[in-house]
């Protein structure tokens, strides 16, 4: 029997007047890998990001493990959900250990005046996190460039260390935006093998991605998003023959196909809202680098 891990009902985001996700109803299962998938403005971003509280829907609820989620990506990950982004937000100057220790916080009680006077607590809790970290360092394949600057791995490695950073905050589903852009055939053939593995040790995991190969051989299920509604769902077989789904790809209008326009400018709401967002995870994530730098000197 499946347990829904994650349950997303009627979900809409609007921007103005602009609706960008329309009454999406989306559910993730224990154990279950599944791909979100649709072309370019579908709104694939903006769905994840209210389904992580970096937007708070205008209708609908996102509930994990039964319980509503509050509308604060830091709430989110202390509740069990990590994710990473469509662009890598590592933190360049600090070295590969400290990355995945910056996605620890969530999970340690320490704070700053325990980072300052450094007693027995902290040291002990220090030490744990550390082993944490290098385990899962291990697990991706990086653990010999611990002392590494993020800035100077490969494209391919500093995917790896943000999934392993996403990992850190010990979640029960871990969302990845687009984890293959820009990879060539042998590094998108080592994502798909972590991605099986990290499964393997009972997370569930939600993708998006442009890959079809990748997802269809990847996904127990796939839901295929146009212009912000689910047009389809099922296993990739059911998705693959759906003939709406090819002329979606192919740019062929469809009944309810709201038009080139009005997709421009859903695009345009959504880009100018994501930017906003990243700002304000900028601000918070120089605040958290500044107690994590601190706990690591």
């Amino acid at each position: 029997m499946t347990t829904p891990v994650l349950e997303a009902r009627d979900v809409t985001m609007r921007f103005g007047g602009l609706t960008a996700v329309r009454s999406v109803d989306f559910t993730v299962n224990s154990g279950e890998i599944v791909g979100l998938i649709g072309p370019n403005g579908a709104g694939k971003t903006t769905f994840f990001n209210c389904l992580t509280g970096l937007y708070i829907p205008t209708e609908g609820t996102v509930a994990y493990q039964g319980k509503v989620l509050p509308p604060k990506p830091h709430l989110v990950t202390q509740a069990g959900i990590a994710r990473t982004f469509q662009n890598i937000r590592l933190f360049a100057n600090m070295t590969v250990l400290e990355n995945v220790l910056v996605g620890r916080h969530t999970r340690t009680k320490e704070g700053l005046w325990s980072a300052l006077l450094r007693g027995p607590g902290f040291r002990k809790a220090e030490k744990e996190s550390e082993a944490k970290a290098m385990e899962l360092l291990e697990f991706v394949g990086l653990a010999a460039k611990r002392d590494h600057l993020a800035r100077n791995l490969p494209y391919g490695e500093q995917r790896k260390l943000e999934i392993a950073r996403a990992l850190a905050s010990e979640p029960g589903l871990l969302l990845l935006d687009e984890p293959t852009a820009g990879m060539n055939p042998q590094e998108t053939r080592a994502t798909e093998e972590l991605v099986f593995a990290i499964r393997d040790k009972g997370i569930a995991v939600l993708v998006i991605e442009h890959d079809m190969r990748f997802i269809f051989n990847l996904c127990d299920r796939v839901a295929v998003l146009v212009q912000g509604e689910k047009l389809v769902e099922g296993t990739s077989d059911v998705v693959q023959a759906d003939e709406r789904v090819v002329a979606a790809y192919l740019g062929e209008p469809f009944e309810g196909d709201p038009g080139e326009a009005e997709a421009a400018e859903v695009e345009a709401a959504e880009a100018a809202a994501e930017a906003q967002s990243a700002d304000a995870e900028s601000a918070e994530a120089d605040s958290t680098t500044s107690t994590t730098k601190g706990e690591t000197q």
